[in-house]
């Protein structure tokens, strides 16, 4: 494993984003190479560039997915993942630890460590098949992001509708010795995230004000963890 400053960045984005939409347009790639960081663009299975399968199963191993696809002559790369991403990252991470040094997981908490339902994001995908009750401020924000322009509305219910991860065991996460910051925001829907940054020998937790999910990746403070910690 190394941290060493030399280690190319990748940045993962969250379910219905793009490396473009969720890193690009902030101008966080831009903001790494400046402070001499070089950056691998990435995009996840389902969106963007890549295939865009619309069996749930196909998404089943997508932390595998991620590892075959990081560049062979990077041995060792840095990493930032949101949400989706970060899921994907941290089981990869758990796969492989010498694969990273040092890592950002933003926008999940401590969820991962509890078994879900099989039906847990039935309602997200009621709301991405145009069956959104009123009251459902989730699905709705859900719904925004899937119909945006350039996504695959089959592909994305396939990625909500794959069967449930095992829950990590918080000893597995013990025994990784990579430098993690863990971000999350007051107002995630993911929130708290103690026990998940806790569980790592050396994790930290920054814990960002006023900040629900969505806005993470455009947050200030969240730029800012980015930059100082990647410095």
């Amino acid at each position: 494993m190394s941290s060493s400053e030399n280690n190319p960045v990748v940045l993962v984005h969250g379910w219905g984003g793009s490396f473009r939409d969720t890193w690009q347009k902030p101008g966080i790639d831009a903001l790494l190479e400046d402070i001499g960081r070089s950056v691998l663009p990435f995009n996840l299975l389902g969106h963007a560039d890549q295939d865009k399968p619309s069996d749930p199963e196909a998404y089943v191993a997508l932390p595998q997915w991620f590892l075959d696809r990081l560049p062979s002559e990077a041995p060792v790369v840095d990493a930032v993942g949101f949400s989706l991403g970060a899921l994907t990252i941290l089981r990869a991470l758990i796969i492989n630890p010498d694969r990273f040094g040092k890592v950002i997981l933003a926008g999940i908490g401590d969820g991962v460590f509890v078994q879900s339902a099989p039906n847990a994001n039935q309602k997200i995908v009621d709301a991405l098949e145009g069956n959104l009750s009123d009251d459902d401020e989730l699905g709705r924000m859900f719904s925004h992001y899937g119909n945006q322009p350039g996504n695959d509305l089959p592909a994305l219910i396939a990625i909500m509708k794959r069967p449930p991860s095992e829950p990590i065991d918080p000893a597995t996460l013990a025994t990784i010795t990579n430098e993690v910051l863990v971000v999350i925001g007051d107002k995630d829907f993911t929130f708290p995230a103690e026990k998940l940054a806790s569980a790592f020998p050396n994790g930290r937790l920054v814990v960002l004000k006023n900040t629900d999910h969505f806005a993470t990746p455009d947050s200030f403070p969240f730029i800012d963890q980015i930059l100082d910690f990647f410095a």
